[in-house]
């Protein structure tokens, strides 16, 4: 039976705010219409947008929803999948609209690294095209399910989700200037847009002293770095903690305590690799709950 909504669509979502996404949609939409795929699609194009028709179109429901885009679209989209915009206690675990739906990756981004994730490497857009065709005619059974991460802030009971990683300090201000880059920068490969916003992040950096608790331990340190990654990859090819699983039902909990910016330069030379981990003021914790306090 078609994985698709009584009309024999699947849902696409298209950043249309980003050129790279736009133009993976040029291919990705000549090759559906070449395989005779009746799709439906939206081109979101603010904040909120996204997450906003996916949780609309799973409720009218649809089957599939794909996503191209980054990252950050992709978890805007996830969140889509889950009830959050009903009235409940911030602590609740999000409800899913439809446990039978399913998310579609076609990566349009800067980093992709959830898509790099889920292979173990780098794959092209062609070949996830492809797969979204084949689970569509039913040639490829198998979904996989994934963990998420849910986070609420204190401070004024707003909640989200995301796929990939949260990051406070240096990793947020990063993101930050990732998202606000322009011209010409906004063509360089996702690593060394990346990269560019690292440098300049530095010249913020300033430690603050935390409490974090992992599960059942807490502890405490003078930090600019803390990043709760559910995947090997995030922030263009970073791998904060390589071990990291998107399927094993924990966070991985990545703190530098003690650092200075000469020290943190160094790391950041090393974290591509994960060799950022052999400095033993940098740690990773396991976990199913954590909670960050500054």
């Amino acid at each position: 039976m078609p994985r698709m909504n009584s009309d024999g669509k699947p849902f696409i979502i298209i950043n249309h705010r980003a050129a790279r996404a736009r133009e993976a949609w040029v291919a990705v939409r000549a090759e559906l219409e070449r395989q005779h795929i009746r799709f439906d699609a939206h081109e979101a194009r603010e904040p909120g947008d996204a997450q906003a028709r996916a949780r609309a179109a799973v409720r009218a429901g649809y089957r599939v929803i794909a996503v191209v885009g980054g990252d950050g679209t992709l978890s805007e989209v996830a969140a889509g999948f889950f009830a959050l915009d009903e009235r409940r206690e911030p602590s609740a675990l999000p409800l899913p609209i439809n446990n039978e739906a399913a998310l579609a990756v076609l990566p349009g981004g800067t980093g992709n690294d959830f898509a790099r994730a889920l292979q173990n490497g780098r794959a092209s857009l062609a070949y996830w095209t492809g797969r979204l065709i084949a689970y569509l005619r039913s040639e490829e059974a198998a979904t996989r399910a994934v963990d998420m991460l849910y986070g609420t802030l204190k401070a004024d009971a707003r909640s989200f989700i995301c796929l990939n990683a949260a990051t406070l300090g240096i990793g947020a201000e990063v993101a930050g200037r990732v998202a606000a880059q322009a011209g010409f920068l906004q063509r360089l490969p996702g690593e060394t847009r990346f990269a560019v916003a690292t440098l300049s992040a530095l010249a913020r950096w300033r430690n603050r002293r935390v409490r974090i608790s992992v599960d059942d331990e807490t502890f405490e340190c003078e930090t600019n770095l803390v990043a709760v990654v559910n995947s090997a990859y995030a922030g263009g090819g970073m791998m904060f903690s390589p071990e990291a699983e998107v399927d094993d039902g924990l966070l991985d909990v990545v703190t530098a305590c003690d650092l200075n910016r000469v020290q943190v330069l160094r790391e950041l030379t090393r974290i591509h690799s994960g060799g950022h981990l052999a400095n033993p003021r940098v740690s990773v914790r396991r976990g199913r709950r954590v909670r960050i306090e500054n």
